[in-house]
């Protein structure tokens, strides 16, 4: 379990990038939904943390690939893989996120932890 930040903390249309490896992103939506997905781009090296939540997708700064805050699915190219889930709740005030098992979709050329 990672602790993100207390709830009071990330404003409705934020996000928070949390030091993990992979990164991971929390976006808190401006319906006050919490979510959490890997933070690095599948198309390139680029933090979701920096981009943009309109209703339930995070489109990304670099070239507004969209990836669903639900699902992680791409919604919108140029990214085809796409970033994992994580679960997210809120403990006693603190945002918690329980990591993914599944392997991570990384962008060409990173590497974590073994996985490409």
């Amino acid at each position: 379990m990672h602790n993100a930040c207390p709830l009071s903390a990330l404003a409705p249309g934020e996000a928070v990038r949390l030091d993990t490896s992979p990164p991971i992103a929390v976006f808190h939506t401006e319906d006050g939904e919490l979510f959490a997905l890997d933070d690095t781009c599948t198309h390139q090296d680029a933090s979701l943390a920096d981009g943009w939540v309109e209703g339930c997708e995070v489109e990304c700064p670099l070239h507004a690939s969209k990836f669903n805050l639900r699902t992680g699915a791409v919604d919108a190219p140029p990214a085809k893989l796409a970033v994992r889930v994580h679960t997210v709740m809120v403990v006693d005030g603190q945002i918690m996120v329980q990591e993914s098992e599944d392997v991570p979709n990384l962008p060409p050329g990173l590497t974590v932890d073994g996985h490409a």
